[in-house]
């Protein structure tokens, strides 16, 4: 009897321990019992593959740890296209002249630029060049500059006359578009040195330029400002200083207005520039022997081993809106002028 109780009591125990080893390991509980613990590897740096999906970012994430440069540059690019600097252009001309470097100039006070009258910054090393050019923007003319140029993927400043803007701002617009630095050159090419020229009148002819240039540009030009035949007064630099424009001179003028044929032109660039050694270049982009000697200057500048150097603003000028809507004002056309031609003109004889 003792034996078939103990042989019961046995089982029984053994029935127990089956069911509790079988609730632990086999039932759902088995999921919620601690983890064990074991030495991982660290974690391989991802990779960034162009088939890899991008991780879903949140406004409210506290970002702990830098990303590498390479994928944070990739991910700028992508989430704020509009803040991507544009690429450059391909040069088509392997063997251009270019850019060796642009500089970006702080206008603040009206800094003078260029040692025939402003002998304060000395920026330029041996062997460059700025190009620079006035009294355009003009049809034919300021369009064969602008290829020479962009046949040497090179890069210029030009000081255009406002009421010239206001005639062609299509082909400033080209100026523009193509890359160069536009400034302003006066209204109507007035000497501002003038005993006849109020203070006032000073004025007037350098905003009203800057606001033509503006209109024909449909964008704030730079604070680059040349006075008329390099004529300047210590009243027009103050006021140039207020408003924070920066004045050009040069270092070496081509006298292309006085030239006989494209090539004087050359010569006398050349023949300066290999004394003095560098320098800011006074050109017309209005003048027809200036287009045609470009190209020849051009490759003389490379053969020499001149590097040219473009020179851009900070920020542009803020132009006053007195001016602005002056200007817009004053160009009007009458009412009469949306009438077709034709019933304005007629042949009554041929």
């Amino acid at each position: 009897m003792r034996n078939a109780l103990g042989l019961l009591s046995a089982s029984v125990v053994a029935a127990v321990v089956i069911a509790a080893v079988w609730f632990w390991t086999s039932s759902p509980r088995a999921s919620l019992a601690a983890p064990a613990t074991i030495s991982a590897r660290q974690a391989e740096r991802l990779l960034a593959t162009a088939s890899a999906k991008p991780i879903p970012t949140r406004a409210d994430v506290e970002i702990t740890a830098a990303i590498p440069a390479k994928l944070a540059a990739a991910a700028s690019s992508a989430a704020l296209p509009a803040l991507q600097a544009q690429p450059k252009t391909a040069c088509a001309n392997p063997d251009a002249l270019g850019v060796s470097r642009v500089v970006e100039i702080d206008t603040s006070g009206g800094p003078g630029f260029g040692f025939e009258h402003f002998k304060q910054l000395d920026f330029l090393t041996d062997k460059e060049v700025v190009l620079t050019f006035d009294d355009g923007p003009w049809p034919v003319n300021t369009p064969a500059v602008l290829k020479a140029l962009a046949d040497e993927c090179t890069k210029a400043v030009f000081f255009p006359i406002g009421k010239h803007a206001t005639y062609h701002p299509a082909i400033l617009k080209q100026v523009a578009a193509a890359g160069h630095t536009v400034g302003a050159h006066t209204w109507s090419h007035a000497n501002l040195n003038s005993k006849k020229a109020s203070e006032q009148q000073a004025k007037d002819e350098v905003e009203k330029g800057f606001s033509a240039v503006k209109l024909a540009l449909g964008a704030a030009p730079s604070p680059f400002f040349r006075f008329p035949q390099l004529q300047h007064n210590p009243a027009a630099m103050a006021y140039l200083g207020s408003r924070n424009i920066a004045m050009f001179s040069c270092d070496l003028d081509s006298f292309d207005f006085r030239a006989k044929d494209a090539a004087q032109i050359v010569n006398t660039v050349m023949t300066k520039l290999d004394k003095q050694g560098k320098g800011i270049i006074l050109m017309h982009d209005f003048q027809k022997h200036t287009g045609e000697a470009l190209p020849t200057l051009l490759s003389r500048l490379k053969a020499g081993g001149y590097k040219i150097v473009q020179m851009k603003a900070k920020a542009p000028l803020q132009t006053l809106p007195e001016y602005d809507e002056a200007l817009v004002k004053d160009m009007k056309l009458p009412a009469g002028s949306s009438r077709p031609i034709g019933n304005v003109v007629q042949t009554v004889s041929q």
